[in-house]
């Protein structure tokens, strides 16, 4: 006899689903971002410089909430790749202000709207009425995280 769906099950759990849906988030940047050969971190962080040049590794940590380990290989293989350049910052000799290269800027300028589109993808998979509200409870969640 099969078991009764009692409520508690993963199609319950917000930890699950968030995780589902963040990789389904992440395979839809990838099929529309392909050509620009970045993933939806190295887009973040990409994306945050060009609003923001000059930040610090420790800024983009705090900017984007992604940890030191991950975004110092981020770092690492954007400047490998040409798209992002490093100093020493003026004001703290020991960290590095991070800005864009103009092989960057391309990239970031031909990514911005392959990124828009995979939202526009991924929130197309709600109805139309809920996707403001959609995009507000995740900022409450990640809002709420930062206490």
């Amino acid at each position: 006899m099969g078991q009764r769906d009692t409520g508690n099950g993963l199609e319950h759990s917000a930890m699950h689903l968030l995780h589902r849906a963040g990789q389904f988030a992440n395979d839809i940047f990838l099929l529309e971002a392909s050509a620009c050969h970045l993933t939806p971190r190295q887009f973040t962080v990409l994306a945050t410089v060009g609003e923001s040049e000059g930040l610090t590794q420790t800024d983009l940590v705090e900017k984007t909430g992604i940890d030191r380990s991950t975004l110092a290989d981020i770092v690492a293989r954007l400047l490998s790749r040409g798209l992002i350049k490093r100093k020493r910052a003026k004001q703290d000799g020991r960290a590095y202000e991070i800005r864009l290269t103009r092989v960057g800027v391309k990239t970031l300028s031909e990514a911005q709207p392959r990124a828009m589109a995979a939202d526009t993808r991924l929130l197309s998979k709600l109805p139309p009425s809920k996707r403001e509200e959609f995009l507000e409870s995740l900022n409450l969640i990640v809002e709420g995280g930062k206490d």
